[in-house]
């Protein structure tokens, strides 16, 4: 049911009708289901999305992809001179009804001056970036010139001879193909992403030779072992591979995994560089020089003096310049294991077949591509005979006509009319109409013996051509060899070395085992009640004791402790704890005021450092005392973790007030003091641990109303004549107020 409308909703509605007239309903509120929303508007856009821009298809492109280089070669492009881009781009939008500076960044993924693929299919001419380079952007269209490059002959090798479908452009004025007829599986040659709805595709690429002997052999044996002609991926901008067989099986298996890549790089030892020349296709050289640079500002990185991009026309090139007595391969596997320098590449064989989206193994998909080759070869074979075919038949009359020649000029020279020339033709030599068309139209020049005599030879060439090509349609192994042909001559024409390196992952290094170690040395470490941090070493101390602190502020916590293996836990005021190591924080001096905690740490907004522990292996006890007069007893083990975690939430119960926190070694006697001056001493060894960390406690010292505890702290021994006046066995108790003894001291003190 529609909601009622209040009469300010149908004034509105009824004025509107009048101002617009022609729209009946304006200003209604109209109900609709979710599902219905869905179905009508959203589903034909995914599917669109899908199908029509993102995943691409057996021939290895998408639409957009497609419809360029389509585009190109009906331009004449594939053997003609180069062209303006922008030229290129104002014809595609024939085919593409996009802006122009999607189309034309679409010709830059594909040019040879971008570089991201093996075997580029426009062969450009100008600055059309570098897919490593995040900010070095391409020229405008209007300054760049672009063609086919050569290996386009393979893709579109015989597409008019009927070997793939056409289908209607956006508004009818022409034909487009719906696939490419390529001689070779450039589905996986080249590198191809996509992003649609609900789901994407990451093809990598594939070095050609490889690709075109593995399919030539699965043909030959459709038990091939994939996997002993094509190891693994070959990008074009080089790098280092990680092979781990397992990791591979997996992607070639099922069309989904993601392995490791390395960059490549050199030493130069009179310069005493690092020259890297080839990074992870995921990743850019300014993302890896920002890293290097802010890892050296961290302190994490010391080898390092400088490092460039000196990238130029010999390609890329990041220069990282070492300081004495740096070992550079140490330094690299630091690197990687630190920087995008050693980056992973997500696979997601996902294609669309049939139209319909499907995530594909190597073999799978090889396998497809045959199918689709196998019907382009029968396609182009049945065109060629059907044409072979047609000419026999016109070769057949003439052949007719030939043999009396006088008789044939007899006819045409009696027959009154132009029209009747070829039914007298027909009726004459007992030939057909198209026959006959075809004799009426020979030049008289032709009437001679040696076009008689070519003319016959060719028919006895066609009928021969005729046979074969009836025999290969008829026989399946010999469309298989005719693709295994074709596809050994690209690979001959176009084959070239591997780029990527590949590097097995049992033989190499990991920076786990060469990780740079923190310097082990004792410190004195200082806390403040404002939540300043100070690491001071002996010597410093000794030579000024006298700590610089900020007005109002105290020094809550002093201690010694190891650099390397001393971690902070520092609690907040909103129930959380950082950790952090000590050897995070730099040494500073007793005349400065050190580090703020929340600052470093990056704690919350407002949020407070109240309490910190200073541990080597998480043993000790720690009390949270609330000002109801119950205390928590936690072991610190439960904020040891086996990740690197830096911060944890529900640090302590967050149900009443804090009041105190205390941290012990091992059990012992706590003070506790109330607000209205009352003393308890006790034990916490009478108190049982509990394990989790947002425990309410249990009821210490009890308290009457409007009373709450002040504070609680470890008691030292001599503090009171007669401590036993305090002390309790039992709890919760009230304590015991100070006697005049104990008040006494207390006055003096002060």
């Amino acid at each position: 049911m529609p909601p009622k409308k209040n009469s300010r909703q149908v004034k509105k509605s009824s004025s509107s009708a009048q101002i617009k007239g022609v729209i009946e309903g304006a200003g209604e509120i109209v109900q609709q289901k979710i599902a219905e929303t869905i179905e009508e508007n959203y589903m034909p856009y995914a599917m669109s999305v899908i199908l029509s821009r993102a995943i691409p298809e057996i021939d290895g492109f998408k639409p957009s992809h497609r419809k360029l280089l389509y585009t190109m070669y009906k331009m004449g492009l594939l053997n003609g001179s180069r062209t303006k881009s922008a030229n290129i781009v104002g014809q595609t939008m024939r085919l593409n009804p996009h802006g122009d500076s999607a189309i034309y960044d679409t010709m830059v993924r594909l040019s040879r001056g971008y570089e991201a693929l093996l075997h580029p299919y426009v062969d450009s001419k100008g600055n059309f970036g570098k897919f490593y380079s995040r900010d070095m952007a391409w020229a405008a269209s209007r300054y760049t010139e672009a063609k086919l490059d050569p290996i386009c002959n393979e893709l579109f090798k015989d597409i008019d001879k009927d070997t793939v479908d056409f289908t209607d452009n956006y508004d009818n004025t022409m034909k487009e193909p719906m696939l490419l007829p390529a001689s070779y599986p450039s589905v996986l040659v080249n590198a191809n992403t996509g992003i649609a709805v609900g789901m994407a595709s990451s093809i990598c690429s594939f070095n050609l030779k490889e690709v075109c002997d593995t399919t030539a052999a699965l043909i030959k044996d459709s038990q091939h072992d994939i996997a002993s002609t094509m190891p693994a991926p070959d990008f074009s901008g080089g790098g280092q591979i990680i092979y781990d067989k397992k990791v591979f099986d997996e992607i070639y298996n099922t069309g989904r995994g993601s392995f490791r890549m390395r960059s490549k790089y050199s030493y130069d030892k009179s310069a005493n560089c690092i020259d890297i020349t080839g990074i992870p296709q995921s990743t850019t050289s300014e993302a890896v020089i920002e890293k290097v640079i802010d890892l050296v500002k961290q302190g994490k990185v010391k080898e390092i003096s400088d490092i460039r991009d000196e990238t130029g026309l010999d390609g890329l090139k990041i220069t990282i310049d070492l300081k004495r007595g740096t070992d550079p391969d140490k330094l690299m596997l630091k690197l990687y294991k630190m920087t995008p320098l050693e980056d992973s590449y997500s696979c997601n064989f996902n294609v669309l077949i049939g139209g319909v989206p499907r995530v594909m193994g190597i073999r799978e998909l090889l396998e497809e591509w045959i199918a689709f080759r196998t019907e382009c070869v029968r396609r182009r074979t049945y065109f060629d005979l059907c044409r072979k075919k047609d000419k026999l038949h016109l070769l057949k009359g003439l052949q007719a006509i030939l043999l009396d020649i006088d008789k044939a000029v007899k006819i045409v020279r009696e027959t009154a009319e132009e029209s009747e020339v070829v039914p007298n033709l027909m009726i004459g030599f007992g030939i057909d109409e198209i026959q006959a068309e075809y004799v009426a139209e020979i030049k008289l020049r032709h009437l001679n013996r040696e076009y008689i005599l070519k003319r016959t030879q060719e028919t006895d060439e066609l009928e021969k051509d005729i046979s074969s090509l009836e025999d290969i349609l008829g026989n399946k192994n010999k469309i298989k060899k005719i693709i295994i042909k074709e596809l050994n001559e690209v690979s001959k024409k176009y084959g070239q070395p591997r780029k990527s390196i590949i590097i097995y992952a049992d033989e190499i290094q990991y920076a786990e085992d060469t990780a740079e170690e923190v310097p082990d040395y004792t410190v004195n470490i200082f806390f403040t009640k404002e939540g300043y941090f100070k690491k001071i070493t002996p010597q410093s101390l000794r030579m000024s004791s006298e700590q610089k602190l900020k007005e109002g502020d105290s020094i809550i916590f002093s201690g010694e402790a190891s650099n390397n293996r001393t971690e902070l836990l520092f609690f907040t005021d909103k129930a959380q704890v950082y950790k952090a190591r000590l050897s995070d924080f730099k040494e500073t001096k007793a005349s400065m005021l050190g580090d703020y905690v929340p600052a470093k740490l990056g704690m919350d907004e407002d949020e407070k450092a109240l309490f910190m522990v200073a541990t080597n292996d998480y043993s000790g006890i720690i009390l949270f005392a609330f000002e109801n007069g119950k205390i928590a007893k936690l072991p610190l083990s439960v904020y040891a973790t086996k990740t690197n975690r830096k911060k944890l939430t529900g640090a302590y119960s967050d149900k009443c007030s804090l009041c105190s926190i205390v941290f012990a070694v091992q059990d012992c006697e706590i003070m506790l003091t109330s607000s209205k001056g009352r003393i308890l001493i006790f034990h916490t060894a009478s108190l049982t641990e509990k394990t989790s960390r947002t425990t309410i406690g249990v009821n210490v010292m009890t308290l009457k109303k409007g009373q709450r505890l002040m504070s609680a702290e470890i008691y030292t021994e001599g503090k009171f004549s007669k401590p036993d006046r305090y002390r309790t066995k039992n709890i919760p108790a009230a304590g015991s107020l100070l006697s005049p003894t104990d008040k006494a001291e207390q006055l003096t003190l002060i």
